[in-house]
């Protein structure tokens, strides 16, 4: 019988040994994804502090594999659900069915309960369903008939949309955005490695079997519970704490801005440098764990003016200069 405090991937928990099987997720990873270290590490962070990914990207970039890769290298339960115009919100959290032979109304689960959760194309469904993921993402339940039911632990949305097709979408309103804990940008691939890319592909690999492609279980979750452990211990001094809220205040007062950073989002980036200081070997905050998760952490959550939009400012472009000008602690 397997030990209580191990997982199927033979990992105890141990925090030395969680943060090793973790840094092991890149070369698992890039067996079936290339050229995308900084989205794996964006979705461990992500992980790491119980929250969700906004993935961005066009077609093509290998989202959804991943996605896919990432359970797979964590042995955990994935699901997809493709996001369309007629796609009801029972579908994603599922609903009560009537069953004959008891005369009575029983809950069948949607795809929503399991571990991780690609909402494929979320922009392409109407917002009354988008919004049924508000609950599950915030309060990780779902409520039918009066019911709370809880989600599985760990449990993630990892929700891709393509930046260039506004025909037949829906954009995500600002309240759903900020329930993302990053939004990441999923570039095309440089030269070299869309040449490895297509090697590949022509030595007979097949996205559909990440077995056969060799991608197997680091780590487990046992290991991401003892990570969550020594990242809530990492020590984060006064002048981080007040570095973040600068940085997060200078958004609010950007004449480029029309929105700028709430205080969740304030939340947010300590977390995800937390998160990152630990993944890099630290056991405390330096300024430039919040520079790291900075971009990854507010983009998404910060609205630009139309005439600045229309001067080719974006909100990256934004941070970066509050970056550039907010006090760095010493």
């Amino acid at each position: 019988m397997m030990d209580p405090t191990t997982d199927n991937a033979g990992n105890t928990g141990n925090p030395a040994d969680a943060r090793a099987s973790l840094e092991a997720l890149r070369a698992e990873i890039a067996k079936a994804v290339v050229g995308q270290d900084p989205a794996v590490t964006g979705l461990v962070v992500a992980l790491l502090c119980r929250g969700h990914v906004l993935l961005e990207g066009v077609p093509g970039v290998a989202k959804t594999l991943l996605v896919r890769a990432l359970a797979s290298a964590l042995e955990l339960e994935t699901k997809r659900v493709q996001f369309t115009p007629d796609l009801m919100p029972s579908d994603v959290t599922g609903s009560l069915v009537y069953d004959t032979r008891t005369a009575e109304f029983s809950f069948q689960p949607g795809p929503v309960f399991t571990n991780l959760l690609l909402a494929d194309e979320i922009n392409r469904t109407p917002p009354k369903t988008q919004s049924s993921l508000l609950e599950a993402m915030e309060e990780r339940q779902v409520t039918v008939d009066g019911i709370p039911r809880p989600l599985p632990d760990p449990f993630l949305v990892a929700a891709t949309q393509n930046p260039v097709e506004y025909e037949g979408t829906y954009p995500l309103p600002e309240a759903q955005l900020d329930r993302f804990l990053l939004k990441l940008t999923i570039p095309l691939p440089s030269r070299q490695d869309e040449i490895a890319v297509l090697t590949r592909h022509a030595e007979g690999f097949n996205p559909r079997d990440l077995r056969a492609a060799g991608v197997r279980p680091v780590a487990g979750p046992a290991d991401l519970e003892a990570a969550r452990t020594a990242v809530a211990k990492t020590t984060v001094s006064p002048e981080i704490t007040g570095y973040v809220v600068d940085i997060c205040r200078a958004t609010r007062e950007s004449p480029s801005l029309t929105l700028g950073v709430s205080p969740r989002g304030a939340t947010a980036l300590l977390a995800t440098a937390r998160a990152w200081a630990w993944l890099t070997g630290r056991d405390y905050v330096i300024p430039d764990d919040v520079k790291a998760l900075a971009l990854p952490t507010l983009r998404h959550r910060v609205q630009l003016r139309p005439e600045a939009e229309m001067e080719g400012v974006t909100a990256d472009s934004v941070i970066n200069a509050i970056l550039a000008h907010v006090p760095v602690p010493r």
